[in-house]
């Protein structure tokens, strides 16, 4: 599937590898595990094993942590071998991200 591009970003993604759950797909619904690649205040990529289509509606909540937000599905990519990775932006989120403490002690993501 097309990557499609909007605006440039605004802002910075960190790479980071947050375990999190994902639903909200008509065509296969329930929710899936899966974790980010890279987050930032306002978005996120994310693998999956699902396709999913340009401005679906997705439910995303971290685990760890109490992030929790309704996302638009900005682009949708085929990877070659691990399904496929989305860009999300964050339209309703809340709580926050947590990053490895051992890391970065007191830097946290807020939603």
């Amino acid at each position: 599937m097309e990557r499609f591009h909007g605006d440039p970003r605004t802002e910075n993604r960190l790479p980071m590898a947050v375990a999190i759950q994902i639903s909200g797909n008509d065509r296969l619904p329930g929710i899936e595990m899966t974790f980010t690649e890279n987050v930032s205040l306002r978005g996120a990529r994310i693998i999956t094993q699902r396709e999913w289509r340009r401005d679906e509606r997705v439910h995303v909540a971290s685990r760890p942590g109490d992030f929790r937000a309704t996302a638009r599905v900005a682009y949708c990519e085929r990877l070659r071998e691990t399904g496929f990775a989305i860009g999300l932006e964050f339209l309703e989120p809340s709580g926050r991200w947590v990053l490895d403490p051992s890391a970065a002690p007191e830097r946290t993501l807020n939603g």
